[in-house]
């Protein structure tokens, strides 16, 4: 798949997109004053299966979090890594549920949900564990959370299921069933399922007959699914990943291009958050410190999700805040993965220089 990737980056350069194709209710948002509103806590202790021993789960980090409403509350589901003395990527991280009545002031629950545990999928969990889920309602009214599984060697896209999102069901790699298993030996991650607002609730939505999903980093490719489980990346007519929409030199997201929270039909099309990392070398955009994370828009055409119709020239959201340009990434990063619509604006959920949680509301 690699020889593709030289082609579609020369190609990004070239093409530009209309910005009157763009959802304004999705591009303004300001930073409520309690910011950061979730952090870590050294107090919270779980007993870890594989190791079987207590752990502070969430003693170093809890960023990158999924957003959900239910029953007229926000639930976030948050990244949490364990050991502040191990490296970038050397921590094992779990997933934990927080709840809100207000969108901006959250309990949170004692122990993970989601978390490495022995069974056919440790191999993938262990020892790196459950990280940067994206969180959606089923028409029938589950839960289907895609989130990276990290074993020290490869980051697999892994699916689970839950009917309460304290209990899940892990179902293992998204694209495990795709193309005899072709993709389990690459790098795949962050999934951001197509959706639509349905009593203002983000519900998986279908489109000529299947549920989408935008899916990558370096440049974003489409998988498709019958069941919101099984994933089929689309390939093209030589059998490699076709991508849907690339980095671009001299712009904000020129060195990566990774999908957000969970994909929204709008009126403008299907619009997609995503979070754009500037290149640290001379096709980074000169405006922005080199390595920043931010947020950027695309837009594509509600009835051909591969046709990419309007993108941001440069991101709507950036750090600004103390706690979002220190860290773990000190360029600066604000990493969007959870968004929903509650009391009627729009709420953004990210994790800030892979720290804490920070919050951004429509305007």
């Amino acid at each position: 798949m690699k020889p593709l990737l030289p082609f579609l980056l020369s190609f990004t350069t070239l093409t530009s997109f209309s910005q009157n194709g763009l959802d304004k209710s999705l591009s303004s948002f300001s930073k409520p004053k309690e910011n950061p509103i979730l952090g870590p806590d050294s107090s919270f202790t779980f007993r870890d299966p594989v190791k079987k021993q207590i752990v502070r789960w969430q003693k170093a980090d809890v960023f990158n979090p999924a957003a959900i409403v239910k029953d007229n509350k926000v639930y976030l589901l948050y990244r949490a890594e364990d050991n502040p003395a191990a490296s970038i990527g050397g921590r094992t991280s779990r997933i934990g549920l927080a709840v809100s009545e207000d969108g901006i002031h959250f309990k949170k629950f004692p122990s993970p949900v989601l978390y490495p545990d022995k069974g056919p999928f440790m191999k993938d969990d262990y020892p790196g564990g459950c990280e940067d889920p994206r969180i959606v309602e089923t028409p029938t009214g589950e839960y289907v959370i895609v989130y990276t599984s990290w074993n020290y060697k490869i980051p697999t896209l892994s699916a689970a299921i839950s009917k309460d999102l304290f209990h899940w069901q892990k179902k293992g790699p998204a694209f495990a069933k795709a193309y005899k298993g072709k993709f389990l030996s690459i790098a795949t991650k962050s999934g951001s399922i197509i959706t639509r607002i349905i009593h203002g609730k983000l519900v998986a939505a279908k489109i000529n007959g299947k549920y989408w999903m935008y899916w990558g980093e370096h440049f974003v490719n489409l998988a498709s699914s019958d069941n919101l489980t099984d994933w089929y990346p689309l390939l093209d007519g030589r059998g490699e990943l076709k991508s849907v929409m690339e980095i671009r030199h001299g712009k904000f997201d020129s060195d990566l291009t990774e999908c957000g929270p969970p994909a929204v039909i709008t009126k403008k099309g299907i619009v997609l958050l995503y979070n754009g990392k500037n290149a640290t070398n001379p096709n980074s955009d000169p405006s922005l410190p080199k390595g920043m994370y931010s947020v950027g828009q695309a837009v594509f055409d509600i009835n051909d999700p591969t046709k990419l119709i309007a993108r941001s020239d440069s991101s709507f959201l950036r750090p600004t805040l103390p706690n979002e340009i220190t860290g773990q990434y000190r360029a600066g990063t604000v990493f969007s993965e959870g968004l929903v619509f509650f009391k009627n604006k729009w709420f953004l959920y990210y994790g800030t220089a892979d720290s804490f949680v920070g919050l951004a509301v429509s305007e």
